[in-house]
């Protein structure tokens, strides 16, 4: 005879409800138990005996283990299907959803975080492989932060998940260490090549306020410099980069990319008379300097749109923002 809990008198046949298959469990322990209920207060009552929850945690709550729904209604629990499962809260007991069991929420404590990472952790690297024994040439796709998690795997268990032997798969991971790097050794070249820019754009401005400085001296006495020759008061090169021109091997590498494009732009009679040089030695350091321009433009372009390219990855969702390197950034 099923035990009705909640009225002194004797229920009419009318009143009497049939028994609801329930499954439940607590917040600690994946064990979980059959029981049948006419009524919530029932159910409550079973739980405290067969979980062994201690009566001075009372009340005891119970939710829905799919997704924490309170159930304190008759009503609604009649309308549940058989075979519910239900999580016993007892105390100041919190509900949280974990589905690393296939859907099933439990409320876990902190004793069990570190073992739900672990085997999230576990799944993902073995997604990541799958995907690269579909398509081996998803190595170009995977993030810094996937090539070396599967570094990271043991080979053997690598190996297992993949179907290939342990040399195979340890040739894998030297590739996958090979792509890391190579991804490495271009960020740093990429930042020398950022550091180098803002260094010439520095000595640039540095040149452009010597230039002004000594244009302001004297309108009559400034014709660039009175030693090179009469010609060279129609040039606007300042005597600095003539100098540079005259004395440094590979000029152009020394010069600033402002002074590269009034190298360039100048006339070749009167820059050769200012140099001392023949019109076919000016003509060709003109080209070089022209040259090395054309070549620090395109670097600035493609340093600009790996700027962009990367504020578009940065603000995309999902996206890891620490990833694991097998190396440091340089200091």
């Amino acid at each position: 005879m099923t035990e009705v809990v909640g009225g002194p008198s004797v229920p009419e046949p009318s009143e009497i409800r049939a028994l609801k298959q329930c499954l439940l469990c607590r917040n600690h322990s994946r064990e979980q138990h059959g029981v049948a209920a006419s009524c919530l207060e029932e159910l409550r009552s079973k739980a405290c005996d067969i979980l062994a929850i201690d009566k001075s945690l009372a009340p005891v709550t119970l939710v829905l283990a799919e997704d924490g729904t309170i159930v304190d209604d008759d009503d609604y629990f009649l309308c549940l299907p058989a075979n519910t499962k239900f999580v016993a809260l007892a105390g100041n007991e919190k509900w949280a959803y974990n589905n690393s069991d296939g859907g099933t929420a439990w409320i876990t404590q902190e004793s069990f975080d570190g073992d739900e990472t672990d085997s999230g952790a576990g799944l993902k690297w073995k997604n990541v492989a799958r995907q690269l024994k579909e398509d081996l040439s998803s190595i170009i796709l995977l993030s810094e932060e996937d090539l070396q998690m599967l570094i990271d795997v043991p080979c053997s268990e690598l190996a297992q998940e993949l179907s290939q032997s342990r040399v195979a798969v340890q040739g894998l991971q030297n590739t996958l260490q090979q792509v890391l790097d190579q991804r490495e050794e271009a960020r740093q070249s990429k930042q020398l090549l950022e550091l180098y820019l803002r260094a010439l754009e520095k000595e640039g401005s540095i040149l452009l306020k010597q230039q002004e400085s000594k244009a302001g001296v004297g309108d009559e006495r400034d014709a660039v410099d009175t030693g090179i020759g009469e010609s060279s008061s129609e040039i606007a090169l300042t005597s600095q980069i003539l100098n540079a021109l005259k004395e440094k091997l590979a000029p152009e590498l020394s010069l600033s990319s402002k002074d590269l494009e009034l190298v360039a732009k100048e006339d070749p009679k009167a820059l050769a008379v200012a140099l001392n040089w023949d019109i076919k030695k000016t003509e060709a350091v003109q080209q070089t300097c022209n040259q090395e321009l054309s070549l620090r433009l395109q670097q600035v372009q493609s340093l600009y749109s790996l700027r962009s390219i990367s504020a578009r990855r940065s603000s995309l969702p999902g996206e890891v923002q620490n990833p694991k390197q097998a190396r440091r950034d340089p200091t």
